[in-house]
């Protein structure tokens, strides 16, 4: 039975993938979990793992093609096995937007006051519906670029905005005694890292929390069943969200080895389209960088994003009297659609109790 390849769908509001290399050529031979081909989506290089043992027939798409999500690039056949007549089709959803377009008032308003072409726009509300998000979200990607502003730069540029214009950010700020993390970090030796024990901490809060680990499905809040912490990862020319699935249930040492497996593979851009999809909620630790404090964009569809600053050593109050204490600022930014102010502030004071006595949390 032919299989197809299709660009596939890392985020709601990603539209087209480009394809950057592919690995075999057709009439290769292919075995199933083998890369197969390269595409740069959204701040990032992946690579697709060939879904079936089998031939590779009927390549549609090249090396340089901008190629929209869903699109059928190729099939995997078996050996005298002829792919389907019709060698280039789209997903259901994307197909039933382009043939006949369900837009919501708002989005047909802004529609005509913005000048965008809604049988261009993708629909993200429910059952595909163009929604006023998405059609802003298109004005950003509409508008001209800076010369020299490369793919990877431009599509991250394209999903900050897109964030900042749509989604209601309110941000919460809290100071962190990280004697704890010190002396945990300590205690666990070498391989753990700070980032490391703050996403097996933020995980286990978050399960406590389910609001927080929601997403905005356009209209309606859905709470995620899995606790999957997105880390965001420098590399060359942007940044990364890298996914630890199901963080909660995972040990420290398992996170440990799993994020350091993510950014090895994510600065030499070999990822993989579920390293950096599904996420319910992103970490930006830049400590190691000397910043003190920040905030950080939410990225949709999450509900909120946690910004670390670095640990150092301040004058505090001790039992009445200054003392030096290694102190960390933690920001979180969080979506007023999902959750209200004291929501969030419930779960960040759950998350300080667990950053102060991470032991307890970890046994």
């Amino acid at each position: 039975m032919a299989i197809s390849i299709v660009m596939p769908a890392l985020e709601m509001a990603q539209e087209t993938g480009k394809l950057l290399a592919w690995r075999k050529k057709e009439g290769d031979k292919v075995t199933k979990g083998e890369p197969l081909l390269e595409i740069e989506t959204d701040k990032v290089v992946l690579e697709v793992e060939a879904p079936a043992d089998g031939i590779l027939a009927a390549v549609t798409s090249f090396e340089g093609a901008d190629v929209p999500v869903g699109q059928t690039i190729a099939w995997i056949v078996a050996p005298g096995e002829q792919p389907p007549a019709s060698a280039s089709t789209s997903a259901p959803g994307a197909r039933a937007i382009a043939e006949a377009p369900r837009i919501s008032p708002k989005a047909k308003r802004l529609a005509k006051e913005l000048g965008i072409d809604l049988s261009r726009v993708t629909g993200t509300g429910p059952d595909g519906v163009i929604t006023g998000e998405d059609v802003q979200r298109a004005a950003v990607s509409a508008q001209p670029q800076p010369p020299g502003l490369n793919a990877i730069a431009r599509l991250m540029a394209e999903r900050t905005t897109q964030s900042w214009i749509t989604t209601p950010h309110f941000f919460l700020v809290r100071e962190i005694n990280a004697t704890g993390l010190v002396v945990a970090r300590e205690q666990f030796g070498a391989g753990i890292t700070f980032t490391d024990l703050l996403v097996a901490l933020t995980a286990r809060v978050l399960a406590k929390h389910p609001k927080m680990n929601a997403s905005w499905a356009g209209d309606a809040i859905r709470l995620n069943p899995d606790v999957n912490i997105s880390i965001a990862i420098a590399v060359k020319d942007g940044v990364v969200g890298a996914v630890i699935p199901n963080a909660d249930d995972s040990s420290l040492g398992d996170i440990a080895r799993h994020r350091s497996d993510l950014t090895e593979r994510a600065r030499a851009g070999r990822l993989h389209p579920p390293d950096v999809s599904g996420g319910t909620f992103t970490i930006s630790n830049l400590g190691m960088l000397g910043i003190d404090a920040f905030s950080a964009i939410i990225t949709p569809p999450q509900a909120a994003v946690l910004a670390v600053g670095r640990i150092a050593d301040r004058v505090v109050p001790v039992d009445g009297q200054p003392g030096i204490r290694p102190m960390m600022t933690i920001t979180l930014s969080s979506d007023h659609r999902v959750v209200d102010g004291a929501q969030a502030a419930a779960f960040l004071n759950d998350l300080a109790g667990a950053l102060e006595a991470p032991q307890s949390w970890l046994a």
